[in-house]
């Protein structure tokens, strides 16, 4: 049975002390040559998706605090140096404005020829008082329907470049947006014009509450009947959430003993700690219910290697198409003011 990758790629790894152990110094994490370098690795061993997660808040605390640059800079940074893999950069949506986000992903969906997608990200107490908002119920799902409009407020062939009339748009096909919500409003149409894939994919947690293209489950309760329930409420694929250790220069349990020690790794994710042919059964076992599997390798330097090496080999992956929609399956949707006047 065959199943979708996806990688995320932050930092020196999944674990907040991960730097400790990458053998690089903690400033390389914001500096171009290891992201390109990471990110090819990643691409050139077959996944699928790429994933880089942000937040207003810096992404771990104490003595293991560190920084990152925003998530859509890297994606579009690393969209020049790559030709296959999905990027899908993580933009909270209590902080961020729903029109500069609609761009910034189209952007990066133009800028890659198609292989763009956005990681959808709620907000916890700490990121919300950035922006000084309590996150009203339900603003996540709106921000995502806003922002899917104003994807399609320019139809496909909206610019027709017409030297004789020196019209360079039609009117016609550029449509406006008039949105209100619980919390804001936002006017259209979007300044960019329709994405390559018409609706970058969009993947959120399950437990979230928006329509999304790729549904994410973590944890290991209920996983069947989850991931009927997403697909029952419009996701069109879903991915489990899965840590990954695995057994390296010594074996994985002694590896996150040594990084837990420094700082403890707690989440709400499914973690595997062990060899790679134990994650081979497991990511088999987990097509049986899942059409994919979104892995957080605990330090980038030591697990994505054996993740390219001994891992994918092993697995049915699909192969790539043009776009990332077409690599995941999933059709270009048809614009919402397709034949409209208004």
């Amino acid at each position: 049975m065959s199943l979708f990758l996806a990688v995320e790629l932050d930092g020196a790894g999944a674990h907040p002390a991960a730097w400790r152990a990458s053998g690089a110094a903690p400033a390389a994490v914001i500096l171009p040559g290891p992201l390109r370098e990471i990110v090819t690795a990643a691409e050139e061993g077959g996944f699928t998706l790429a994933t880089f997660a942000d937040s207003p808040v810096p992404p771990s605390i104490g003595v293991d605090i560190a920084g990152r640059l925003e998530a859509v800079g890297r994606a579009a940074f690393v969209s020049t140096t790559t030709s296959r893999i999905g990027l899908a950069p993580s933009v909270p949506t209590a902080t961020t404005e729903p029109f500069h986000l609609a761009a910034q992903i189209a952007s990066l969906d133009h800028a890659s020829r198609g292989r763009a997608a956005w990681v959808v990200e709620g907000s916890d107490s700490a990121e919300l008082a950035t922006v000084g908002t309590d996150g009203p119920p339900g603003e996540a799902a709106e921000v995502v329907a806003v922002v899917r409009a104003l994807w399609d407020s320019w139809e496909d062939d909206a610019v027709i470049k017409d030297v004789a009339t020196g019209r360079y748009l039609d009117p016609d096909k550029v449509h406006h947006v008039d949105f209100v919500g619980s919390s804001f409003s936002v006017k259209g149409p979007l300044i960019t014009p329709r994405p390559p894939q018409g609706q970058p994919v969009v993947l959120a947690a399950d437990t979230l509450g928006v329509a999304a293209d790729i549904a994410l489950v973590s944890g290991q309760d209920r996983l069947r009947e989850r991931a009927d329930a997403a697909r029952d409420t419009g996701a069109g694929l879903v991915f489990a959430e899965v840590e990954v250790v695995l057994d390296a220069h010594r074996p994985a349990a002694s590896r996150l003993a040594d990084l837990n020690r420094a700082t403890p790794w707690t989440t709400r994710r499914t973690r595997y700690t062990g060899s790679a042919e134990g994650l081979v059964a497991l990511l088999a076992d987990l097509a049986g219910t899942f059409d994919g599997v979104r892995l957080h390798p605990a330090v980038l330097a030591v697990d994505l290697p054996l993740l390219v090496e001994q891992v994918l080999p092993a697995l049915d992956i699909p192969a790539r198409g043009d776009t990332l929609r077409a690599s995941l399956g999933l059709v270009k949707p048809t614009n919402r003011f397709e034949g409209s006047t208004r």
